[in-house]
Parts: structure tokens; sequence; C-alpha cells
């Protein structure tokens, strides 16, 4: 039922408000920026230690830890969107789908590595294409595979803005890496909160039924 109704979805077209989107991204980081900093501060703390006790080992972070890290955004954003009161122990959720989201990511990487490898075009375009695929598989209920290609259709249909949109997020990102990198405490959770955003408003309808 929930692949129809993305099908009409895509069918029907869609739009989305850049502006509007990164605006509503900062208020909701104000809504709870300690929590939201000093969550970004741990990620950031164990990615240092990993680095600098792990050495060549240091990617085993990003293999196994960074995907349920960062996704424990999206579902802060989601009790924030929803009016409900967010606790700092709610961003650790992304561990309750840790398999989904650690296949989106491993997967996901290895066919845009390889695109990126063979002809780069087609890596940058999944790089985009996959942008909603982990928030696919934690608020549709989807497989890791049926994730990534949801997210890649749904994309697809309006995937110059979106490459706009995430060229908008890099640059933030790499303003808050010019300020001694304290800067990303900020343009990180706001990243994951206009990405999220964008879903909600594409998806309301299927993401409403499936979240209650």
């Amino acid at each position: 039922m929930s692949q129809l109704k993305l099908e009409s979805i895509r069918a029907k077209g869609y739009d989305f408000d850049i502006q509007n989107i990164l605006e509503r991204a900062w208020k909701m980081f104000l809504h709870q920026p300690l929590l939201s900093m000093a969550y970004s501060m741990l990620i950031f703390s164990i990615q240092l230690l990993s680095v600098l006790y792990l050495g060549d080992m240091a990617f085993l972070f990003a293999l196994f830890l960074a995907p349920p890290f960062y996704s424990g955004f999206y579902l802060a954003a989601n009790k924030i969107s929803r009016g409900e009161t967010l606790v700092y122990p709610d961003f650790f959720k992304g561990f309750n789908y840790y398999w989904s989201v650690f296949a989106i990511w491993l997967i996901g990487q290895i066919i845009t590595a390889i695109g990126i490898f063979a002809f780069i075009l087609p890596g940058i375009y999944l790089v985009v294409a996959y942008s909603f695929s982990v928030l696919m598989a934690i608020f549709g209920g989807f497989d890791f595979w049926t994730a990534l290609e949801e997210s890649r259709k749904l994309i697809t249909v309006r995937w110059w803005k979106f490459l706009v949109f995430t060229l908008l997020l890099v640059i933030i990102n790499l303003l808050g890496i010019l300020t001694l990198g304290l800067g990303l405490l900020i343009s990180v959770p706001i990243t994951f909160y206009a990405t999220y955003l964008v879903f909600e408003d594409i998806t309301k309808e299927v993401f409403e039924e499936e979240t209650a």
C-alpha cells in the first residue's frame, strides 16, 4: 500500500521551497539547541577517539556506528515535528533500526562508489538519489533494498532541485568547518533536520499513516 501511494506521489509530481525548508530546519534546531549540539559533540568525540586510538581501523566507526548515530537526528526531528517532548535518549533510537540502517549505508555506499569509479556521473546521481533511503526504512518500514529504490525513484522526480539542495547543505557544513569545526555542532543537525522536513512534506500522507 505504501509503495502504491509513493508511486501516486511520483505520478502527480511535487515541489518544495528550499528557503522555507532551511528556515524550518533552523527553527527545529532552536527547539532544543543544547541537546542537538550535545549529541553532535558526542558523535564527533567518538569519531575523533576512533581516529586517535584505532588508527587504520578508524573506518570501523563510519561503518558500524555512524549510521545509527546520525539516524538519531531523524528520530529527534520526528518528535519535534509531532509536537512531542524531546529528551536526550531519543537521539539514540537510531540503534533501534540498526540492521536496516547499517545495510542501507553499506550497500548504498558500495553502489555509489562503483558508480563514481565507473563513470562519476552515476555516482553523483546516486549520492543525491539515496538521500531518503534511511528515512524510508525508519518511517516507511521498508527493507534496505526497497528503501534505497523508493528513495531513488522519488527523488529522481525532482533530482536537479535535490542536487541544489544537497550542494547548499554541503556549503553550510563547509562554513561550519571554517569556524574551527565548532559550526558543525549546528550545521550537522540542521542538515538532517532539513532532509527530514523535505521527506515529511513530500510523503506526508504515507508518513503519517506509517508513524501512527
